[in-house]
Order: C-alpha cells, then sequence, then structure tokens
C-alpha cells in the first residue's frame, strides 16, 4: 500500500532537486518542455501530478536509467486513487487521514479532546458527527462518514498494515463528549482492540501529569512514517476548521520530541486500559 498524497510530496521534492541540481529557473525549465511557469511551480509543489510532464522534465534534464525509472514509479503512484475516493462525503479531512494512513508503516497519535478516531465505535463516531453538524462543521454525510471511519480501522488491521500508538489526554476519557452509554460502549471498545492487537498501544496521559519541560501540548496531532525511508515522515496538526500538514525536518522533529514526553508521561498500557474500564464502570 501506498499514500498518494505523500508520493505527491515526494515528487516535488525529486523534481524540485532536480531542477536546482541543473543550475535552471522555472521559467528556463517551463520554456524546455513547451509548458508555463505556473505548471512547473505546481508539480514542484505537490499541487498536480501530470505524468507527461513528469517525463518531459526527466528527458530536458537528462535523467535516465535508475533515476529515471524511480521518480516515473513515484509519479505513477502519486496519481493513484484511493479507496476513499469513492466515499466523496465522508468528509476532505478524513479523506486526508486516510490517505495518509493508507501508506503508513508507523502512526503515532496524540488526542486531547476526543476518542482518536481509529478506535471509535460507530455510535460514538454518529454522536460526534451530530455535535459537528450543529457546531456548524463542514459539508459531509454522517452515514458516509460512519462507512469512511470503518474503512480507515479495516485498512489499519490489514496485514502488513501500521503500528498504531496514542496518548489519550485523560480529560478526553472523563468529559462527556457522547451519550453516556455512547461512552461506557466506547471505552469498553478499546479496551477489547488494545487487547486483541499486538500492533496498538493505548496509554492515557493523567491530568496531573508533569510533562518534561513542561511542554503542554497546544493541540492534537498525527505523526506518520513510510516504509520508503526517502519519503517524508508527515505530522497532521488537527485545528478547529482544518488539518495542517508538515513535512519540515525541523517541525516535525519539534513534534516527534513532543510526542516522546507525552509517552513518557503517560500512564503505562496495562494502568492505561484499567483506567479507561474504571471509568466505563462509573458511568
Amino acid at each position: 500500500m501506498i499514500s498518494p498524497y505523500v508520493r505527491r510530496l515526494r515528487l516535488a521534492a525529486e523534481l524540485r532537486a532536480l531542477r536546482t541540481q541543473a543550475g535552471v529557473t522555472h521559467v528556463q525549465l517551463a520554456k524546455m518542455i513547451g509548458q508555463s511557469r505556473a505548471q512547473i511551480s505546481r508539480l514542484e509543489n505537490g499541487h498536480v501530478v501530470d505524468q507527461d510532464d513528469v517525463m518531459k522534465i526527466l528527458d530536458a534534464l537528462g535523467v535516465d536509467d535508475e533515476r529515471w525509472t524511480k521518480i516515473m514509479t513515484i509519479a505513477r503512484e502519486a496519481g493513484e486513487r484511493g479507496w476513499w475516493e469513492s466515499n466523496r462525503f465522508m468528509g476532505e479531512r478524513q479523506a486526508l487521514y486516510a490517505n495518509l494512513e493508507a501508506g503508513a508503516s508507523t502512526i503515532r497519535e496524540f488526542q486531547m479532546t476526543f476518542i482518536p478516531g481509529l478506535l471509535q465505535t460507530p455510535e460514538f463516531t454518529r454522536a460526534r458527527g451530530e455535535a459537528d453538524r450543529l457546531s456548524g462543521a463542514g459539508q459531509f454525510h454522517l452515514e458516509k462518514a460512519v462507512e469512511g471511519r470503518l474503512g480507515r480501522q479495516r485498512m489499519l488491521r490489514r496485514p502488513g498494515g501500521p503500528t498504531y500508538e496514542v496518548v489519550i489526554d485523560e480529560l478526553a476519557v472523563r468529559r462527556p463528549s457522547a451519550p453516556p452509554e455512547t461512552t461506557k460502549a466506547q471505552l469498553y471498545h478499546i479496551a477489547a482492540v488494545v487487547n486483541g492487537s499486538d500492533k496498538i498501544e493505548v496509554r492515557v496521559l493523567p491530568i496531573e501529569a508533569e510533562i518534561e519541560g513542561y511542554a503542554v501540548p497546544r493541540s492534537a496531532f498525527s505523526i506518520y512514517t513510510f516504509h520508503d525511508p526517502d519519503d517524508p515522515t508527515v505530522v497532521a496538526v488537527d485545528t478547529v476548521t482544518d488539518d495542517l500538514v508538515l513535512t519540515d525536518s525541523d517541525e516535525v522533529k519539534r513534534y516527534d520530541q513532543l510526542f516522546g514526553r507525552l509517552r513518557d508521561a503517560a500512564l503505562p498500557v496495562t494502568d492505561s486500559l484499567d483506567l479507561l474500564l474504571d471509568v466505563a464502570k462509573r458511568i
């Protein structure tokens, strides 16, 4: 499995590197392949994938043999359509996460407000969807969003799927974000999923936990690594209205360090599951 989104980012980086190594400008390269400067910029920013233009660039810059094959393979994969493309109404934000998850080898996530989507029951997802619609969230079809969430969870369980490590703030466990019976069933579900998998770990960050350097996180985020070591590590930061995608190495490093501090401050997996079950019993 691959993530077309990440392959598009990789293709953009490869094309920028080729042009820089050749010592030509956007304008010069555009003239060499009979295209506009804007098209070169779109290709190098990952906004479009045009295999014909990529091939022309490689030919114009004298790229051949293994590097030609590698870059054209990346271009082909960048243009592929994932299963989420057939569910247009699952929501653009969820589709982005499905795309990233498709090719990931590891997923690390911190959630400070809600139960992570990859662990949600359909009933919990519906409850959150109703709440989002009342708050004016973007356009999505509720049942399609539920289908999308289930599709993402199946991809997580697939052979060769990623390892998944999540830290959940205790506030997200204790603060009601769905009807009581739905929340109760949700917490039991998390414990069952973790106990039934050797690739999923859940830790709860206690309210009173002291994080190294008092590095209190400002928002939820996820970190994705991929099987190809040359693909960028991607951080997706969850905001109220959108998701910020980061690939800059310095920015990624900060989130990597932050996740490590949160993980160290969180309860061990066994104690975390005990907390989840205790909260469920008290509901």
